[in-house]
């Protein structure tokens, strides 16, 4: 890759030809491997866009891997656009996260050589945007995900009235036909502030993977308190040191925070980044899992580690408050000592059984089940095949979170099936990165 300064300490990365061209076809030839005797109804042919994506290691990533994984063994054909497509320059703040510059040409090349019957924006970044604006430019239908407090961060590190951000969501998010969302508080926060068609959208973990790898073998004073994730400011790391806890400390991950929050505490174990089979050896090895984030959505990370019959120690806020039970697979508390504590009560069996009723199995069918077709010809397209039209539904019973709640309540419902015609509105966002660094 081709790098140059930008504006002294940032740098414009320019992928070469081979480069791009393999994000191009990432996703293309998706079923040539493998034999499917019957694709179940629904489209076969799926866009997800979404600025975060590979080599960027994330719940946002994990988890749209995971549910393009799942559809493609159905047969379908997945295809995702990631910020490599084009130029990209360093996020503010989080160098490891990329920023697509002015995608839409590459974009509209992409899409028109896979020709979707259904698109997913994923995030509202310079990609999604530049997906939203062409689709309804097309008067195309799509569906959108939330998967950040992009408002909590930009008036913690920006300044910017939450007001405001959330204005700007809301009106990205209006044009889509159903916007998913992690978990049932989030849900009830953005209907509280007035978004349309927000349906959950729970997530899974690989339990072939975790709970199932022996421990690595961990010379230190028990019990072992894990931290896993992405070692970075808005994790609220230093309440994970700063609290009163027993044993010893052990941090895997890696972030633009790491070298600093290292030198201060040499007394933590700190193995870095660690992937599949390691990483799930690290969780085994460990007591506790300490989830210090108070500005996570959901925290993939915490159904990862009761997988592994590790119970979770964490505050009670949105996302642990939906993926932790208290006494059965974790402990929560405002005192994250306490939490500790309380977690270590629980048996790890518990623990593992608490994630029976996360699988990706189920969010790829939510995700699928929420799916519009892209416009009429699509629509009669799926029609022909399938015997019947695909009418996305809101399904009575969705498993949300630990209790099995439904992810919203009240009998099954279409949800709306409306077009996205027309050119952007003024003030609407437009293609390009100044809303999304924003």
């Amino acid at each position: 890759v081709a790098d140059r300064p930008l504006h002294g300490n940032r740098t414009i990365r320019r992928p070469p030809a081979h480069a791009t061209d393999a994000a191009a076809t990432r996703g293309m030839p998706i079923v040539s491997r493998m034999v499917v005797a019957s694709i179940p109804p629904g489209p076969r042919r799926i866009l997800i866009v979404s600025d975060a994506w590979y080599p960027q290691i994330n719940g946002v990533v994990r988890t749209l891997s995971s549910v393009r994984d799942r559809l493609r063994a159905d047969g379908r054909a997945v295809l995702v656009v990631g910020p490599d497509i084009t130029t990209t320059i360093p996020c503010p703040r989080y160098p490891e996260i990329l920023l697509a510059i002015a995608p839409g040409r590459r974009l509209r090349e992409l899409v028109d050589g896979f020709r979707p019957e259904a698109v997913h924006i994923a995030t509202e970044g310079p990609l999604g945007m530049a997906a939203r604006r062409l689709c309804r430019r097309r008067g195309w239908r799509f569906t959108t995900s939330w998967h950040t407090q992009f408002p909590l961060y930009l008036r913690r590190y920006a300044g910017v009235p939450t007001g405001l951000s959330y204005a700007w969501l809301r009106r990205f998010h209006s044009a889509a036909a159903a916007t998913l969302v992690p978990t049932r508080s989030v849900k009830t926060e953005l209907d509280d502030r007035g978004f349309r068609n927000v349906r959950v959208w729970t997530r899974g973990v690989d339990t072939s993977l975790f709970g199932a790898v022996p421990p690595v073998e961990l010379d230190l004073p028990r019990p072992i308190c894990l931290y896993c994730g992405r070692v970075a400011v808005d994790k609220n790391i230093e309440a994970f040191f700063a609290a009163d806890l027993p044993g010893s400390r052990m941090v895997v991950g890696d972030g633009p925070a790491r070298a600093a929050l290292q030198r201060k505490h040499p007394e933590a174990m700190w193995v870095g980044f660690k992937h599949g089979r390691e990483l799930a050896a690290y969780y085994a090895a460990a007591d506790v899992f300490v989830f210090p984030s108070r500005t996570d959505t959901f925290g993939v990370v915490m159904i990862e580690a009761m997988a592994s019959g590790l119970p979770v120690a964490a505050y009670p806020v949105t996302g642990p408050i939906d993926v932790v039970q208290p006494g059965i697979s974790g402990g929560l508390h405002e005192d994250l000592g306490t939490a500790v504590r309380m977690a270590l009560e629980v048996d790890r069996e518990s623990a593992r059984r608490a994630t029976n009723v996360f699988t990706w199995d189920r969010a790829a069918e939510i995700m699928l089940d929420t799916m519009v077709p892209v416009n009429e010809e699509a629509d009669r397209r799926i029609a022909a095949r399938d015997g019947r039209p695909h009418r996305p539904r809101l399904l009575e019973g969705d498993a949300s979170g630990p209790s099995g709640d439904a992810g919203d309540a009240g009998p099954s419902t279409d949800i709306e099936l409306k077009g996205a015609a027309g050119e952007p509105a003024d003030g609407e966002p437009a293609d390009g990165i100044g809303s999304a660094v924003a």
